[in-house]
């Protein structure tokens, strides 16, 4: 990594409050070039608390705009961090209007030329598409990463038309947890604790509403920039990895969005900024990819010379849950769908089967948003195959894949409800199993997203659904798996009757594979990751020696516990947000959060999930300290999800405030 810190333009920065409309004042932070001209202004905009939780991450990357000739700004979302008003859902009609007021505003300061460009990763990424589509004036450009434009089949709540039972859960208590923490005084003074109690007084659990819209409807719809591609009117930079979820969206922008004014760029990376060197790698100079794109269309510099989509093909690798560099080569697509890709059919061969998968099938799916953790990717995949029904087909030359494979099933079930699952695996003469790429079917979303229609027991049906997309090479020599089962837990929560499974017909049954010619492209380049210099927050452990008890020895990132008389499964998973840092202005922050998924091998109706977190915010020069914990659990019974939750905030260890809620949300799809 190339720390910088010597740039075209010296630097400031100060913090500032961006006035709404309504009167509200969002926090903000600008780092602007020391010059008396005009600049361009780029945008990024979040919930994530840029005085803490994004403040390393952000001394990283505004500054660097800023030694290039950019108003580099950072805004906390109404409700969060230390910006007034209150939290609401994620993307509310709200969020993306302050939005635009924000995008207006910037235009507006004598400091900036009234061109304005959005950036972000994850949320920021999302909303950044979300306000482009809103199309205010000034937004020419946007660079979006590792975003989503289905709210509903491509992010953390449904895939296929099934709960994510991982990260609805995981999500929906995360965001409890960093909803609830308070303003900091330091930066909004005495007002911090009516700021805090309004704040908490206003907190739900938002699982209740992912969980009462369970098909695509009108909720998902809002938000979901598929539904008008159309809407965008700025350029679009769009960037993902194959290792994070949302990788699907960089193919359909691409596709959709008018050619002129659309990139797409896809490497092995998971859900980071490709510059982080974070495994997988490599990393790559993403600054300077975007610092182009910004000099092209907000400073008219520059042509953008390189094709419609980059794409990384891996070569094969050996199963493991971390990489370091993961071989392979870049190539270039002038258009998507490309004129590279031929669709490629096996047919699966046999008699028809029983595919009745163990309920914990699933158990090394690994993370469901990598983040470059040491546990973050499946394991060898044998014992799950084994789980499986499985067919093969050799490889006699080698063979690239670039693009979403397809199944067609015939599928004949015995009961109303259940759930199909894919897995595309990379064979090696040694027998190990790469997870390659996989994908879900709900059955009752067979006819679409936006309906639940229960089968007919005993009936045959041809189901057809996508994998994820790809770019891998299969050797000669390998074999082509396909995996099918009817489990996939803690992914996919499962249907009360899953555990009848269904029956496949190999002789109706299809696996399609999007083969790319053999032929990289050697004019692909990348310069090597360069940021900025962060200051000096430090890990360790808190001034007076507080730390959560379960901090106090390391743990496993991802534990398999196994009930072997019971026949119990229970997943214990680290996200690994925990420990203390301690920040140069002060201030000391204490994370920890585990996750508990468990189930039976043979009952659908025994999964749960329980997340607790821990969080302290403390500044022990003004005797300043508060704590928020939670509790967060869900478990289904035939026609209903039950949900418990429960936040207890304390000042100085005194309980400020304290709520639980119980709540039954009838099953109707997911």
């Amino acid at each position: 990594m190339n720390i910088r810190t010597s740039f075209p333009y010296q630097t400031t920065h100060e913090d500032l409050r961006v006035p709404l409309s309504d009167g509200s004042l969002l926090y903000a932070r600008v780092w602007r070039p020391l010059t008396d001209q005009p600049v361009p202004a780029l945008l990024e905009y979040l919930p994530h608390r840029l005085t803490d939780w994004t403040a390393q991450r952000d001394f990283r990357r505004h500054p660097w705009y800023a030694g290039h000739g950019y108003a580099s700004v950072r805004v906390d979302v109404r409700g969060h961090g230390n910006s007034e008003g209150r939290p609401g859902d994620e993307y509310s009609v709200t969020e993306l209007a302050d939005g635009v007021e924000v995008v207006n505003w910037l235009a507006a300061q004598p400091w900036c030329d009234g061109k304005v460009g959005m950036f972000g990763i994850s949320w920021g990424g999302v909303n950044s598409l979300q306000i482009a589509a809103l199309a205010p004036e000034p937004l020419k450009a946007i660079v979006t990463v590792c975003s989503t434009d289905d709210r509903y089949d491509n992010d953390v709540h449904y895939m296929g038309g099934s709960v994510l039972a991982v990260d609805t859960h995981a999500w929906a208590a995360a965001l409890l947890a960093f909803t609830s923490r308070p303003p900091d005084p330091r930066y909004v003074g005495e007002a911090w604790r009516d700021m805090w109690i309004e704040r908490l007084e206003a907190v739900q659990p938002l699982i209740h509403t992912w969980l009462a819209h369970q098909t695509r409807d009108r909720y998902w719809r809002h938000g979901s920039i598929c539904e008008d591609y159309g809407a965008i009117k700025a350029a679009v930079l769009a960037v993902g990895g194959w290792h994070d979820p949302y990788r699907d969206t960089v193919l359909r922008l691409v596709e959709h969005l008018p050619s002129d004014r659309v990139r797409g760029l896809i490497g092995p990376w998971s859900h980071r900024y490709p510059d982080r060197g974070l495994p997988p790698g490599p990393a790559t100079g993403f600054l300077q990819e975007t610092l182009r794109w910004w000099d092209h269309w907000l400073k008219g510099k520059g042509t953008l010379p390189e094709p419609l989509l980059r794409a990384y093909v891996t070569d094969s690798h050996r199963p493991a849950t971390a990489y370091g560099a993961l071989p392979g080569r870049w190539v270039g697509e002038p258009a998507w769908p490309s004129p590279n890709v031929t669709t490629v059919t096996y047919a699966c061969q046999g008699t028809p089967v029983l595919v009745r998968s163990p309920m914990y099938t699933g158990i090394d799916a690994g993370r469901f948003l990598p983040i470059g953790g040491d546990a973050d990717l499946p394991p060898d995949q044998r014992e799950e195959d084994a789980r499986s029904v499985c067919f093969e087909f050799p490889v006699a030359e080698e063979t690239w894949v670039l693009g979403r494979p397809r199944v067609r099933l015939r599928v004949t079930a015995g009961a109303a409800r259940g759930q199909v699952v894919a897995r595309v695996c990379d064979i090696a003469p040694d027998g190990s199993s790469t997870l390659v790429t996989r994908g879900a079917l709900n059955l009752s979303a067979r006819q679409g997203r936006d309906r639940a229609v229960p089968w007919a027991p005993g009936t045959t049906e041809e189901v057809t659904f996508e994998l994820n997309a790809i770019g891998h090479a299969f050797p000669p020599g390998h074999r082509i798996r396909l995996a099918v089962s009817s489990a996939y837990w803690p992914w996919i929560w499962p249907q009360p009757d899953s555990a009848a499974g269904f029956t496949l017909d190999p002789a109706g049954s299809f696996l399609e594979v999007p083969v790319r010619e053999r032929e990289f492209d050697r004019n692909i380049r990348f310069e090597e990751p360069g940021q900025a210099e962060p200051p000096g927050a430090t890990r360790g452990v808190a001034a007076d020696g507080w730390s959560p008890a379960t901090l106090d020895e390391p743990r496993p990132e991802r534990l398999v516990v196994r009930d072997v008389a019971r026949g119990a499964w229970r997943l214990e998973v680290d996200p690994r947000y925990g420990g203390t840092r301690m920040y140069p202005d002060g201030l000391e922050c204490t994370e920890d959060a585990l996750e508990t998924y468990a189930i039976d091998e043979a009952d659908p109706l025994s999964a749960r999930t329980r997340s607790d977190w821990s969080i302290r915010l403390h500044r022990p020069e003004r005797g300043w300290d508060t704590a928020v914990r939670t509790r967060s659990e869900i478990s289904c019974e035939g026609d209903h999800f039950v949900t418990s939750d429960e936040v207890i905030c304390t000042e100085g260890g005194r309980v400020l405030f304290h709520r639980t809620w119980e709540k039954r949300i009838p099953r109707t799809a997911g």
